[in-house]
């Protein structure tokens, strides 16, 4: 078993429960950590072998790109989608944060962050 991370990927994207959030949009930043089964791909050097990072960002940026009122809903997503297209991912977590959030104080972000294994 393996872990690969992708760490602060950043989307501009239209979510929130406010209607000037969803109309002006905001940043938010992404993490992520994959286990999967990385011993094949050790020793094959074949990317094919291995759960790729390009394919996660784009599973992260396709899913933002969907206007949600939770950011729960959103890394809901993010999970189902990773989890149904690689099929050797075994456990993810993801953590999406709101930067700046419109809270009524200074606050740098709030973070949701949902972790879900693979059922047989």
């Amino acid at each position: 078993m393996g872990v690969i991370k992708v760490e602060n990927i950043r989307v501009f994207a239209h979510h929130g429960c406010l209607k000037e959030e969803t109309k002006i949009g905001s940043d938010y930043r992404v993490d992520l950590k994959i286990k999967a089964d990385l011993q094949t791909s050790a020793k094959t050097d074949i990317l094919s072998d291995t759960v790729d990072y390009v394919f996660l960002n784009r599973i992260v940026r396709e899913e933002m790109q969907q206007p949600s009122h939770l950011l729960e809903t959103v890394a809901k997503r993010i999970i189902s989608s990773i989890l149904k297209e690689d099929k050797t991912v075994k456990k993810v977590s993801v953590a999406v944060s709101k930067l700046n959030p419109p809270i009524g104080g200074d606050v740098e972000m709030v973070t949701i962050k949902m972790t879900e294994k693979r059922k047989n």
